[in-house]
């Protein structure tokens, strides 16, 4: 009789699905075992550029590495997790179809990442715009092109004051890097326009913490933080945003101003799709892990990433956890899948321990922060790092080509200003001309008296 292949069910195809995945395919003998991977997208996003794809420096789709042509021995399936069944080791997917899908599994590993973490602000559902995924990085390019147009055609004064003013909320690495580089993409724009002067162009960085990027030292932050103010930007360190109904933001300190853009980067969460595992979570609605990268009380259950609360071993408190970072989810994937294998073989487990290298972030053209292993720097030194750094970490060679090419044509020729809009309502021109021709037809055939 026929041995069954063991089964390895992935929900997530972000840095830890993918890496895990991969080192899986490393790993394992060729029908050693089956894996299957299942996301609602075919694809990964490299997170760290996205600040970029959206300023346009880079194409979107090249921050988008596509997971069946990385992971050519793992079945790939568009569908997200719905419910789950340990004790009889099922899971309940929902396919891009809409219909549901039994899928058994041994070992299942749990990485769906992590959603914007928002707040119950009055108006944040209808005017914010999240940094989260490549979707919204090239709707916010296209609408922040879009305003300075806008605003040079406009004669109401109200109109053009609020079109050209830009607010960030949230001052970590995701909102300065977004600030840094979209400001500099529109301070590029804005001269296209003659009727625009640069000092009408107004930016607001609301940050609820008394400082930006704890990512990197307090020295770097603080010098990023002059950096911002010496263009002009209006940080705004201790506050939050109380309410944005209809554009019109008011802030905790009594402050009160318009915009058509507020993005909102203040934090992530794990995804919702946790809490309907029924497995066990902290108070922030994170999967526990133990050092082992195992899922507590569930045998043949992992997890890491945005979605865990992984140990972190070298810290010096007790208690500490992994940041939420692309740096750890890469290497606690390489760990887990590892580790699976162990198992598997009835070898001794490894638990997972890796101290933080540092941070690299840009900042716009020719700026940066970077702080690796100690070494800290900013200006051109630290934005070059960070490009070298990022492109040796891109998965996929071709991708790596891609990016490459996309910021040696940036550097050569103007910033590309075309706003495409009508991507995000492809029909509606095609719509209006044939609701218009219905309503003709109709009239025609109606009959008279």
């Amino acid at each position: 009789m026929k041995e069954r292949r063991i089964r390895i069910l992935i929900i997530g195809g972000g840095h830890v699905g993918l890496n895990a995945a991969l080192r899986l395919s490393r790993r394992l003998r060729p029908g050693e075992v089956g894996v299957m991977l299942a996301d609602p997208r075919s694809y990964l996003t490299y997170q760290p550029l996205l600040a970029e794809a959206a300023a346009g420096n880079v194409e979107p789709r090249h921050v988008a590495v596509p997971l069946r042509r990385v992971l050519p021995g793992t079945k790939i399936i568009a569908a997200e997790l719905i419910g789950l069944d340990h004790d009889a080791r099922r899971a309940v997917l929902r396919v891009a179809s809409g219909e549901h899908r039994d899928v058994g599994y041994d070992h299942l590993v749990l990485a769906p990442g992590s959603v914007a973490r928002t707040q119950p602000i009055p108006g944040l559902s209808k005017v914010g715009i999240g940094f989260n995924t490549i979707g919204e990085a090239v709707y916010l390019r296209n609408h922040m092109l879009e305003r300075p147009g806008f605003a040079a055609s406009t004669v109401n004064a109200h109109a053009r004051r609020r079109a050209l003013t830009f607010v960030v909320v949230g001052g970590g690495y995701a909102g300065t890097e977004a600030l840094g580089e979209m400001s500099d993409m529109v301070d590029a724009v804005a001269p296209v326009f003659d009727v625009i002067a640069a000092a009408e162009v107004r930016w607001v960085l609301v940050e609820a913490s008394d400082r930006i990027l704890p990512e990197v030292s307090e020295d770097l932050a603080m010098y990023t933080l002059q950096l911002l103010r010496r263009r002009g930007i209006d940080v705004r360190l201790g506050t939050t945003v109380l309410s944005c109904v209809d554009g019109l933001v008011q802030l905790d300190c009594g402050d009160r101003f318009e915009t058509d853009t507020l993005v909102w980067t203040a934090g992530v969460r794990a995804n919702p799709v946790v809490a309907t595992t029924g497995l066990a979570q902290d108070e922030k609605g994170r999967l526990v892990a133990d050092p082992f990268l195992r899922v507590r009380q569930a045998t043949g259950v992992w997890t890491a990433g945005d979605c865990a609360a992984v140990p972190d071993l070298t810290a010096d408190m007790p208690g500490a956890l992994c940041q939420p970072t692309a740096q750890h989810a890469v290497r606690q994937a390489r760990r887990l899948a590892d580790n699976i294998v162990a198992s598997m073989r009835g070898r001794r487990l490894q638990v997972y321990r890796h101290r933080y290298v540092g941070s690299v972030a840009s900042l716009g053209r020719f700026q940066g922060v970077a702080q690796l292993y100690g070494l800290r720097m900013h200006g051109l030194p630290a934005w070059t790092l960070h490009r070298i750094y990022h492109l040796g970490k891109l998965p996929t060679f071709g991708r790596r080509v891609r990016v490459l090419a996309d910021w040696t044509i940036a550097a050569v020729f103007p910033r590309d200003i075309v706003s495409l809009g009508e991507v995000h309502r492809p029909r509606e021109t095609f719509e209006r001309s044939a609701h218009q021709l219905e309503l003709a037809q109709a009239s025609v055939r109606r009959p008279v008296g």
